[in-house]
């Protein structure tokens, strides 16, 4: 799907443009946004979207029982939520958001870990596709049929709160935090009200915003140079972590596309760690 200098996890404008009406190809609307963006994602599909995608609501296919913004839903729940969308675990399925590898990650990461092995992200968001006259789709959205989603779950893929805390204690595993350097040094408020400001002891900063330029994930060397020069080391393992969940999967998304296999998601990122009096935190650059 890609050249050996790009993500095998990311498709562009003319592969998808040329496969819109491929039976076995779904395309997912993926996107989500902060407050201050002040962009309604569901409003925003409702009036235009690419030809047959259909809107995955990342705030309502979560975990009933969390009080956290994006705690993963057990299999058969996230299992009759895609099959709403008409989605099977052996389609291809391609998934966008607005801006472009802002959110849609953060549903590559969930199909894969739900066993889509053939979830990719598009290479540059709706807003770019939109001002290049790709085609869009106008006028309500069509309702979907249903599918049957068969979920597996790779609980390797996901960090739990208790491994957060041994992680923290022990330095097993790197922590990449992809908010920006003022939420992580503590310097910027945390959108969330009644948040601690700070990062995790030991955690290392990757602004999700470098590893891509316009909306498409940079080249594989560009990416290795961007994670290297945080810190990290592609050797070891690595948990990634952000506000809620959602841009430390394009982190994730970096690490899979250099190769890097032995990483996690922290699913409650900072609106766990740093939501609770009982946790440590560290202020500062890392």
């Amino acid at each position: 799907m890609t050249d050996a200098d790009t993500s095998p996890f990311v498709v562009s404008f003319d592969w998808l443009a040329a496969r819109l009406t491929d039976p076995g190809v779904k395309v997912v609307d993926a996107s989500w946004y902060l407050p201050a963006q002040n962009r309604n994602a569901a409003e925003e599909f409702a009036v235009a979207r690419i030809p047959g995608a259909v809107f995955f609501d990342q705030d309502s296919i979560v975990d009933p029982d969390s009080s956290l913004p994006h705690t993963l839903p057990a299999p058969e729940l996230f299992a009759q939520a895609a099959g709403r969308l008409g989605l099977s675990e052996t389609d291809t399925i391609i998934v966008y958001d607005g801006p472009g590898m802002f959110s849609a990650p953060r549903v590559w990461w969930m199909l894969r870990s739900y066993g889509a092995a053939n979830a990719y992200v598009l290479d540059g968001g709706f807003d770019a596709w939109k001002a290049e006259g790709r085609p869009v789709q106008t006028g309500a959205p069509e309702t979907p049929e249903p599918a049957v989603f068969k979920p597996g779950f790779n609980a390797d893929a996901v960090a739990s709160f208790a491994a957060m805390g041994s992680i923290v204690e022990t330095r097993s595993s790197q922590i990449a935090d992809a908010r920006g350097p003022g939420r992580f040094a503590g310097s910027e408020p945390e959108p969330r009200a009644g948040m601690r400001s700070g990062h995790m002891p030991g955690a290392l900063n990757v602004p999700f915003g470098l590893l891509s330029d316009n909306g498409k994930l940079k080249p594989l060397n560009e990416l290795r140079d961007v994670l290297e020069s945080s810190g990290l080391d592609l050797s070891k393992p690595v948990v990634t972590t952000c506000g809620s969940g959602v841009t430390a999967a394009v982190i994730t998304l970096a690490l899979q596309s250099v190769g890097h296999r032995d990483n996690r998601l922290y699913d409650g990122s900072w609106s766990e760690w740093g939501g609770r009096d009982d946790t440590p935190i560290a202020t500062g650059d890392a």
